[in-house]
């Protein structure tokens, strides 16, 4: 099975054929991975907060949206907590802005201490709250 990183080209991997599901992986071309990308949207973003997440959002130039995760051990201790927290963020990014892309932003999402007690369901409404936000 072959993924294609081409901003281009659909989402996600359709698959061996023969009614296999599709991959859902999250693919580079749609994270924030060198220091200069994060550093570019601390240094003049948009920024929404709650009481479990800050997201800050700035245009990127491309045709598609990228996710950049900032989650500090001073508010999460605990690897367990902060690997969480990752995956929910990732999950929410995958499923619910990626499809809708086409704003051309770049998002960084840091945590909160208050979200290691919150439950999924709570921690998705902050993400698609602070999401719409900044979109708008």
């Amino acid at each position: 099975m072959i993924l294609i990183a081409d901003p281009g080209k659909p989402l996600f991997d359709t698959g061996a054929g023969d009614g296999a599901k599709p991959s859902q992986a999250f693919l580079r071309a749609y994270r924030l991975l060198r220091a200069a990308d994060f550093s570019r949207v601390f240094a003049g973003a948009t920024r929404r907060s709650d009481r479990y997440f800050t997201v800050l959002a700035r245009p990127n130039g491309l045709a598609h949206d990228r996710l950049g995760l900032a989650i500090a051990k001073k508010q999460l201790r605990r690897a367990v907590d902060r690997n969480r927290i990752k995956r929910l963020v990732r999950e929410y990014f995958r499923r619910e802005v990626q499809p809708t892309a086409g704003s051309g932003l770049d998002y960084v999402v840091m945590a909160r201490a208050a979200a290691r007690q919150a439950d999924n369901r709570r921690l998705f409404a902050s993400l698609a709250q602070l999401f719409d936000a900044l979109r708008k």
